[in-house]
């Protein structure tokens, strides 16, 4: 005699995958995971700012570049997907269909932020606007399939809006998506278990160790990076390395409070007549320390009595707003600029 529990069960496992009823494979997360932390990764070697110093030029660069990689993932994708599909003499959903035309929406939205962050500004917001892209690509798709892609979905997203919030480097959210897609993906292929049921015990158990998993070598390098001091070095006055012969070598110069440091200003555009002595003068407030390695600086700058910080590793200079207005003197541009090391982290 059949076991009544158990008959339950197998009722309770098939209306779940009669809900479920699309297939998440391997393939699809190892693809878009290893392509999408590639191009994470080689955003510092590939249409960099030396390689194209025309910003217009290297944003519809990194369009194409962006359009031919993605379109080659998902290809690729397609491909495998439907030779395993025939395999099992399966036919493609409606819903699954759908599923693919979001993802691809998702995916043509985040290129078209990419692309407009050349112009419009928002960079530092890039790499957590891909997240909630990715994460809530595969959250939809859990909807329909995985539980464990809609708890991988619901935490990348929650990572992103994290990351933001703390307004971590941008080197560190930099390697933190490459991280989520390039070992998280694959590894939640691991996780993927036909659309069955599971306690929640076992879901948070996987969800805490995959979230482990995705920050654990980010979060380290991040330390590591904070933990790194440039060499105890002389001070030297800004006109005694002037006055050098060769400044060859690592040189720590102190700029004087009172100091003007004149800030170039590059305008392009129809409005304005392009002046190359536009010149904003700012005049320095407090002594400030910074490293040379053979006469260029390496973005290591420290004030006084305070720890050293790296360019790459602070976010200081911010915009918040500009205004026009014509008074009785003329047209006139008022804006606010924003230069503030000391409430980001220190090294």
């Amino acid at each position: 005699m059949h076991d009544p529990s158990l008959q339950l069960q197998h009722i309770q496992s098939m209306l779940t995958r009669g809900q479920r009823n699309l297939r998440m494979e391997r393939h699809t997360l190892v693809l878009w995971g290893l392509g999408g932390g590639g191009l994470v990764a080689s955003s510092d070697w590939v249409l960099t700012a030396e390689q194209i110093p025309d910003a217009s030029q290297r944003a519809v660069a990194w369009l194409i570049y962006l359009a031919l990689s993605l379109f080659g993932v998902g290809y690729a994708d397609w491909r495998l997907t439907a030779r395993v599909k025939a395999a099992r003499d399966e036919t493609w959903s409606f819903i699954h269909r759908q599923v693919i035309k979001l993802l691809w929406l998702l995916m043509g939205l985040g290129t078209l932020f990419t692309f407009s962050t050349f112009f419009f500004g928002g960079g530092y917001m890039l790499y957590a606007v891909w997240l909630v892209l990715i994460g809530l690509a595969l959250y939809v798709h859990g909807l329909f399939s995985e539980e464990a892609l809609e708890w991988a979905g619901g935490l990348i997203i929650l990572i992103a809006i994290t990351a933001l919030a703390a307004q971590l480097p941008n080197d560190t959210m930099k390697w933190l998506t490459a991280s989520v897609f390039g070992i998280g993906l694959p590894t939640l292929a691991l996780l993927l278990d036909g659309g069955r049921q599971r306690g929640f015990g076992l879901r948070l158990g996987q969800a805490l160790g995959w979230t482990g998993l995705v920050l654990a070598l980010p979060l380290l390098a991040h330390r590591q990076l904070l933990g790194i001091t440039p060499p105890e070095l002389p001070v030297e006055p800004l006109s005694a390395y002037l006055s050098r012969p060769d400044k060859a070598g690592t040189h720590r110069v102190r700029l004087p409070a009172g100091s003007r440091i004149p800030v170039h200003l590059q305008l392009t555009g129809d409005v304005f007549r392009p002046d190359p002595d536009a010149v904003l003068p700012l005049t320095l407030d407090q002594d400030l320390d910074v490293l040379l390695e053979d006469g260029t600086p390496t973005g290591d700058i420290r004030a006084e009595g305070q720890p050293w910080q790296s360019a790459r590793q602070t976010r200081w200079i911010s915009i918040p707003w500009l205004k026009a207005s014509i008074d009785p003197l003329g047209p006139r541009i008022d804006g606010a600029l924003g230069v503030d090391f000391n409430h980001y982290p220190h090294r």
